[in-house]
């Protein structure tokens, strides 16, 4: 009886999912595929931007420092900061791609998004805060404050989102993460108008940039990080069940409470550690899952491990495009941006914008 129950457990969320809306990919064999291609692209990506740059070193000086280092100015950009660089973008770009898909299937709201919700801001201001008051300097200091910020706004967002009969829908989580989004925005804007030494510091950091990161900062964030993206994978079958409603998801089984703490744990670490790496970086977490969705359909066993390739490509891309597009680097976070403002615009005018 009870080998019956549990592939009863197992088989329905499947069964109700592809019920349901269904991605442009419909057998196993294309989605390995797909996914096998989008690790080899990675790989290749960020091979090719250790010799993306905006300073000209020919490839084989680049290549002659990778494989044997060197005391030169050009082996030391090179191995002191092009490394470390691809290496954040992977972490940055595979934290917030995870945190937005962790954030659309515990709302079932295809809008959530760091950005939008205002968790961003909310770590932004914390770090913001951490440095005004109290001193924060090095990378290690942001990671906690930026944890803090990001915990707090996300459960600031979701009370005030789920107040009254409606409970939270998608566009009163929005409303809520614009406008608690906008009052830290403007307390972080303040505190460094009135402080310029604090302005001075976070300038480049504070529009979401890679410039200058060294490998200090890498081994900073990336314990939790992984943490955060191991979490999420764990939770990448629960939260099929967790789609379908939490009365069939609790007759199915499912610890509905454990699951949302355990991915507002994983939410948290992913965008604490992104936003102390990187700064705040808006769009990402919104554009990855919504085109994993349109390949695979709702399930998130396909959604989430593509986001993880996908959101990091996407993001070191944007970094490169980021390097080469001006004299002077344009950073990160404006170039994801120009590329996530449309995204969104697609998303409210279509019908899939509904709750998932």
């Amino acid at each position: 009886m009870s080998d019956t129950l549990d592939s009863v457990r197992l088989r329905t969320p499947a069964a109700a999912l592809k019920g349901g809306r269904r991605g442009l990919l419909h057998s196993t064999r294309a989605r390995s595929l797909l996914f096998v291609a989008s690790v080899l692209i990675l790989a290749i990506v960020a091979a090719a931007s250790l010799f993306v740059g905006s300073g000209d070193i020919p490839a084989d000086v680049v290549w002659r420092s990778l494989l044997s280092g060197g005391s030169d100015t050009d082996a030391i950009l090179v191995s002191g900061f092009r490394v470390p660089r691809m290496l954040l973008a992977l972490i940055v770009g595979a934290s917030l791609g995870l945190a937005g898909a962790l954030m659309q299937a515990i709302t079932r709201n295809p809008l959530a998004d760091p950005g939008i919700l205002g968790v961003n801001a909310g770590a932004y201001f914390a770090v913001v805060a951490g440095i005004s008051f109290f001193g924060a300097s090095a990378v290690t200091g942001y990671v906690w404050w930026a944890f803090g910020g990001a915990i707090v706004t996300t459960i600031a967002v979701y009370v005030i989102g789920s107040r009254g009969r409606a409970g939270a829908t998608p566009v009163r989580l929005v409303l809520a993460g614009v406008a608690i989004g906008a009052v830290l925005g403007g307390l972080s804007l303040g505190l460094t108008l009135l402080q310029p030494e604090v302005f001075d510091r976070i300038r480049f950091w504070s529009v979401g940039s890679l410039q200058s990161r060294q490998m200090d900062i890498v081994v900073g964030v990336l314990p939790l990080a992984v943490v955060g993206m191991a979490l999420a994978l764990y939770l990448s079958r629960v939260l099929n069940v967790v789609a379908l409603g939490d009365d069939l998801a609790r007759s199915l089984g499912a610890h509905i409470q454990r699951t949302r703490i355990l991915a507002l744990l994983a939410i948290t670490l992913l965008c604490g550690a992104a936003t102390a790496a990187a700064g705040p970086v808006g769009f990402l977490g919104l554009m990855v899952p919504y085109v994993a969705r349109a390949l695979f359909g709702p399930d998130q066993r396909w959604v989430i491990p593509f986001t993880l390739t996908l959101a990091p490509l996407l993001f070191l891309c944007a970094d490169m495009l980021g390097r080469v597009i001006v004299s002077s680097e344009l950073p990160v976070g404006i170039v994801t941006a120009f590329l996530g403002a449309p995204i969104l615009i697609l998303i409210i005018r279509s019908r899939k914008s509904r709750p998932l």
